[in-house]
This record gives C-alpha cells, structure tokens and sequence, in this order.
C-alpha cells in the first residue's frame, strides 16, 4: 500500500515536472478533452437531472411543513455546487473515463508498447500520462458546472410539479439567487480539479505498472476505479474541512 502510494507520488511529481512540454501536447490534450466530454456529458445530465429533483422530493415536504418552503431552491443549489456535483462528476468520470485509461495503458504495458517508447527515447510519462491527467483536470470542472445548471432545473420541475410542495418555479430561483454567491461555485470548482487530479493520476498509475496478461488488465482496472472512489471520498472531507474557514464570503 504504501509503496502504491509513494509511486503515485512520483508519479505526479514527474507529472508536473513535464508541464512544459503541455503546448506540445496539445493535439492530444485536445483529443483526449473530446473522449472525456462525449463519453460523460449525457450521462452526467441525466444523473444531475435526477440528483437536483431527489434534493427538491426529499427536502421540499420537510421545509414546506416548517413554513419554509421558500429556501428550498438555495438548499438545492448549495447541496447541488459545493458537494453532490462535485462528487458525483469525479465519481462518474472515475468509472467511466479513469477505467478506460487504466485499461488502455494498461494493454501498453502488458504488450510492451511502453518499453518500445522508452527504447525510442519517447518519455511515457510526457506522452501519455500528461494529455490524460490534464485533460480529466479540465474536464471534471466542466462538467460540475453542466451538473450544477441541470441540477438546478430538475429541483425547480420537481418543486414546482409536486403537489406536496407547490414551490413556483420563480420562488425556487429567488431563493437560489439570494442564497447562492460565487464563493459557493468556486468551492465546488475546486474540490472538482483535486478530485480528478487524484483520479487522473491513479488510473495512470495502475495502467503503467500493469503485469500479467489480460487478468493483470482486470486488476488494474478494478484497482484504478475502487482507489480513485475511495480517495475522492477522503479527499473530500478534507478539502471540505480545508475551505471551511473561506465560506464567509472570501472568494465572493
């Protein structure tokens, strides 16, 4: 485990050392930007259509009968930009874009491809680690801003729609406008970069130290998804606990 770890460490450090080179990089930045985006974008609507209108059906009822029924729509947006988009995006491109890389570097490995660059003088790590981990570090906080929108208009259908709450669809964004300020969206943005800078660089990680056939592929993959879940969970507490002190308006 520790070992794991201290790999990933290097592993991120050469990273940033490669930084530089990124210009060079930047077809493949591209390229990898546009698999991430079309391979997650629909899927993170969905989820965050549903996501804002379970916020708005569970808390709706609550708050209406307290008599506070108006505060429903900030309620929704804070849960929805400073914690649920944040998680859920990094937990959804972990699984679905993190997989993928694991498993592709992960082949790399296996069959050599990776040793047949370093026998060309190719660095693995500028040429396929760094597109791949800056690429998913733009991508997520992309995505979190699509999740908080969608979000928020899922709560406000499902607000105004359910008979049980009755909230106007304009008393919903009121409340969202008087209660939501730029801080909250940036604490969000920020938790997302991290998360997927950790994910970003695990999936690398786990596909380049890959061994054993096809099997070895299997494991890695597993690895990359399951260490990156549990370490955006930990992080986020974290970072959480980190930020709290700047919610009184610091990045307002």
């Amino acid at each position: 485990m520790f070992r794991n770890i201290g790999e990933m460490v290097l592993l991120f450090v050469a990273t940033v050392k490669a930084l530089p080179w990124a210009c060079r990089e930047r077809r493949k930045i591209a390229e990898q930007l546009f698999d991430i985006g079309n391979a997650s974008l629909f899927m993170a609507c969905v989820l965050s259509l549903f996501i804002g209108g379970v916020l708005s059906l569970q808390s709706g009822p609550v708050l209406v009968e307290n008599g506070i029924g108006s505060a429903l729509g900030n309620l929704v947006a804070i849960a929805m930009c400073k914690e649920l988009a944040p998680v859920m995006m990094s937990i959804l491109v972990a699984g679905r874009v993190g997989s993928a890389m694991a498993a592709e570097l992960g082949s790399m490995s296996v069959y050599q491809e990776i040793d047949a660059l370093r026998t060309l003088a190719i660095n693995p790590i500028r040429f396929l680690v760094l597109p791949r981990v800056i690429a998913i570090s733009i991508a997520v906080p992309c995505l979190v801003v699509f999740s908080n929108l969608v979000g928020w208009l899922g709560g406000a259908f499902v607000a105004a729609h359910n008979d049980r709450i009755a909230v106007p669809a304009e008393t919903f964004f009121t409340s969202l406008r008087e209660g939501v300020d730029p801080g909250d969206v940036v604490n969000g943005l920020i938790k997302s970069f991290f998360f997927a800078l950790c994910a970003g660089v695990i999936c690398c990680h786990q596909g380049l130290t890959t061994q054993g056939g096809p099997r070895g592929i299997g494991r890695s993959v597993t690895k990359a998804v399951v260490n990156s879940l549990a370490l955006i969970l930990i992080l986020d507490y974290i970072l959480t606990r980190v930020l709290l002190p700047f919610d009184n308006g610091f990045f307002a």
